[in-house]
């Protein structure tokens, strides 16, 4: 078989690309998204120090950056403050070696001291959850937002889709991934932090995505723009994806003033 210059050009084109394709598959990031509890003021602000002054300078001299942290809005079905914080891995083995590293930052150790040596009965925080996900192969690495809005006015949405069975969620994902719901977040500029698959939490099978808006309303007139595109309310209605999700927890967070973003 003879194959023209075109040809072999071409052919190696979609070779190069296909591998390139396979290398961002294999090199996705992890997140790990810590949930703290609080139940009074106290104990923000002990948290706040904390994280301000001693974990996420401790996490950046271990060259981990892009650090966010949010904190929930005012919620009548809920009055439990909250603090979110999403840090981002290249690898499991950058987060199984980052606690480990921690305790041998003397630096982390005394800037952190009032908070990691608190007596029982003074405890910074009600509980911690922590959440771990995998980035999705669409969108292997985390994108950080710039607004000028001011931070108090921004809404940060964080979403998390469960599914009745592995396989469903599976499907889910590949809406995302290949039927080109995730493409459609980028074309509509919803700002996306990540979208990722959990791989350890609490709501399992459940994957969970981060967008970003610089005040309310661009975050609703977004939506509206969402539910009525022509992309949506084709791909929504495709037999192979019906019933891929049957339940969406939907957060509004802002950043604090010592997030990065």
């Amino acid at each position: 078989m003879h194959f023209s210059s075109f040809s072999k050009t071409l052919i190696l084109t979609t070779f190069i690309f296909s591998l390139s394709m396979v290398s961002m598959a294999q090199n996705r990031d992890f997140y790990q998204l810590k949930i703290y509890t609080l139940d009074n003021k106290s104990q923000e602000n002990a948290t706040d120090q904390y994280l301000k002054e001693a974990y996420l300078p401790a996490l950046k001299r271990q060259n981990i950056k892009n650090i966010g942290v949010f904190k929930s809005r005012p919620n009548e079905k809920d009055s439990l403050q909250r603090i979110y914080v999403l840090v981002p891995f290249n690898s499991l083995t950058q987060f199984q070696n980052t606690e480990d590293a921690l305790l041998k930052d003397e630096i982390f150790l005394i800037a952190g001291a009032a908070y990691l040596q608190a007596k029982f009965d003074q405890a910074p925080y009600r509980r911690i959850e922590s959440i771990l996900l995998r980035a999705f192969e669409g969108m292997p690495s985390m994108q950080i937002p710039t607004f000028d809005s001011p931070r108090a006015e921004r809404v940060y949405e964080l979403r998390s889709y469960e599914s009745a069975t592995e396989a469903l969620y599976r499907n889910k994902v590949e809406m995302f991934n290949g039927g080109g719901e995730l493409q459609l977040f980028h074309q509509l500029d919803f700002n996306p932090v990540f979208f990722g698959e959990v791989i350890s939490g609490n709501h399992m099978p459940n994957l969970m995505y981060l967008t970003t808006f610089k005040n309310q309303a661009s975050r609703d007139a977004h939506w509206k723009a969402f539910g009525e595109s022509d992309k949506w309310n084709e791909l929504k209605v495709m037999p192979k994806y019906q019933n891929n999700m049957y339940h969406a927890d939907v957060l509004f967070l802002y950043p604090t003033e010592y997030s990065d973003y």
